[in-house]
């Protein structure tokens, strides 16, 4: 297929219905998914990626705050479209188009529950990652207020696993996993409404899969990112060499002079820099790309709209294609060498590079 764009992220959406066959293959046949799609689906773009999963059947979709879910709902998403941080302002918004709020403290509560309008909520509580979420203690006072609340229809409770990725960190989840019971428990007792609940994520689902509820939220193991072998990364970046230089023993490159040539060498530049999500700490000589299986360093500071490569060892020519990421030259080893996680590499992926969908 051919395109006129010089730097395209391809997404391929059966390796997508791949994962999320293979998630669920890990579920009971009654547990539902909650899709996260939320920071344009990870960088892999919300509106492609919800549809092909909604015609898969997914439960509901996961999104930051009322503006992501707008845009699900106007792009023809019709299914449940949850927000996470509805914020205060976006009330009308909110009802407007069916969006369901994520209700986590009383100042929210007491916005959506004192208007009267009829919503569909779900109420999340903090077990332990002291992020979002009401308090076990709490729990009086959130029932006290439910009560005199009815027209908030109550669609499940939810809280979030810190570190299910990390087994050195298993004592911690199974903790949290014990106070989500306590606090279910205490919600059922209280208030007398007994909802659907959801804690894992897909590393909880996938090293913790008795604990799992009537729902589960499928985030990064849908786009192929995690420790589990038989997930396929949806995304390759791909981009091409638009110049190649000559240079003599002392040239300097880039930004700052940071690089200077101790001998001759041949360079390519690649029309992709940081205000596009490539992080400025690959540059000189820390990170690398892949041209015909072979990897060409990156020299220099990246600059804004492009980044250096040295070309001297590899056979290369203007117009080839360079690979930023793909299955073979993973995110996360790439997250790996910036001390970061692969979730911020995806998410900072600017909108202005094409997707192309296969």
């Amino acid at each position: 297929m051919s395109n006129s764009h010089e730097t395209i992220l391809f997404v391929d959406l059966e390796a997508l219905e791949y994962n999320y066959h293979y998630l669920k293959s890990k579920l009971n046949a009654s547990t539902e998914i909650i899709a996260v799609v939320k920071a344009f689906a990870y960088g892999h773009g919300d509106i492609r990626i919800a549809k092909k999963l909604e015609s898969l059947g997914v439960h509901a979709f996961w999104v930051a705050d009322f503006e992501e879910g707008i845009k699900l709902r106007e792009s023809g998403i019709d299914s449940r479209i949850i927000i996470a941080n509805p914020g205060s302002k976006s009330y009308s918004n909110i009802i407007d188009y069916s969006l369901q709020p994520v209700i986590y403290n009383f100042r929210l509560l007491d916005l959506y529950g004192g208007k009267g309008d009829t919503i569909d909520v779900h109420i999340k509580f903090n077990s332990g990652m002291n992020r979002y979420g009401f308090h076990l203690g709490e729990m009086e006072m959130l029932a006290k207020k439910l009560k005199e609340y009815p027209n908030l229809k109550i669609q499940s409770i939810c809280t979030h696993l810190s570190s299910s990725n990390e087994s050195s960190k298993d004592e911690f989840t199974r903790s949290q996993l014990l106070r989500f019971e306590e606090i279910s428990s205490s919600f059922s007792t209280k208030t007398k409404v007994n909802p659907k609940k959801h804690i894992l994520n897909t590393a909880g689902v996938l090293r913790f899969p008795d604990s799992q509820e009537e729902m589960v939220r499928l985030g990064i193991g849908l786009y192929g990112i995690g420790n589990d072998t038989n997930l396929k990364p949806i995304a390759k970046l791909q981009s091409h060499i638009v110049q190649i230089l000559n240079l003599n023993r002392g040239d300097k490159v880039g930004y700052d002079a940071t690089f200077i040539a101790n001998k001759k060498m041949r360079i390519g530049i690649i029309p992709i820099g940081y205000a596009d999500g490539i992080n400025r700490k690959l540059g000189n000589e820390n990170g690398w790309v892949i041209i015909d299986k072979k990897q060409a360093k990156i020299i220099g500071e990246i600059s804004m709209d492009s980044m250096i490569i040295d070309l001297t060892i590899i056979d290369a020519n203007e117009g080839d294609i360079v690979t930023i990421f793909d299955a073979d030259n993973k995110v996360s080893d790439i997250a790996k060498n910036l001390k970061t996680i692969p979730y911020e590499i995806l998410a900072t992926l600017n909108r202005r590079i094409k997707r192309v969908y296969s």
